[in-house]
This record gives C-alpha cells, sequence and structure tokens, in this order.
C-alpha cells in the first residue's frame, strides 16, 4: 500500500510541476525537462532506497523469482537486505543471495554438498 502511495505522490508532484510551469512559459521544453527530472529521482530514489525500506518496516510490495531448477528454502532480512537461501538439486548445492538496495551490492554464498532435506 506504501508504495502506491509513494508512486501517486511522485506522480501529482511531477503533474503539478509540469502544469504550474507550463502555465508560466509558452514552450513545452522547461516544463517537460523539470517533469522528467523530479519523476527520474522518484524512481531513483525508490529503486536505491526506499524500495526495500518500504517492504519490510512498512509492508510495501517487492517480486523476487526463484531461478530455474531451484528449491526456495528460506528468507531473512539482515539490516535493510533480504538474504534468500535456495536448494539446487541437480548439484546439491544451497544458494544465499542477498537482495541490496538497487542490486548493487548483492552477495551469494554458495554451500555444496547442502542436502538440506535430508531422507534417511
Amino acid at each position: 500500500m506504501i508504495t502506491y502511495l509513494y508512486w501517486a505522490v511522485v506522480l501529482f508532484i511531477t503533474a503539478a510541476t509540469f502544469l504550474i510551469l507550463k502555465s508560466q512559459t509558452e514552450k513545452l521544453k522547461i516544463p517537460a525537462i523539470f517533469s522528467a527530472i523530479i519523476l527520474l529521482t522518484g524512481f531513483g530514489l525508490y529503486y536505491f532506497y526506499l524500495e526495500q525500506v518500504f517492504v519490510k518496516r512498512w509492508g510495501g510490495v517487492m517480486h523476487i523469482s526463484i531461478p530455474q531448477g531451484q528449491q526456495h528454502i528460506t528468507a531473512t532480512w539482515k539490516d535493510d537486505n533480504l538474504w534468500v537461501e535456495n536448494y539446487d538439486p541437480k548439484t546439491n548445492t544451497c544458494y544465499f543471495t542477498e537482495y541490496s538496495r538497487g542490486n548493487l551490492l548483492e552477495g551469494k554464498v554458495a554451500i555444496k554438498n547442502c542436502n538440506p532435506i535430508n531422507r534417511r
């Protein structure tokens, strides 16, 4: 819900800026440039900082896909970064993958001979 509210505010500010600047000038270039700057700033702020903060603290929306052929085991938060554990039965390896803000510094840990489902 907070994610949708954020985007509604960003779009409102963008549209309001465009309309106000358009009423002050005859040209479309200046209002379009300022509106594009606001929209790109809002996108960058969301993607590089707010997405995981919204999800963890205020119930935002985030989608992650499990790689083909792997099975999901668990997910946990470490600070504001999400760590997901998956199991690859073909190689008998567990993968811990970090989803950090903006996907800039993502970590990955591979544990060989993991066998999380020990069937005896």
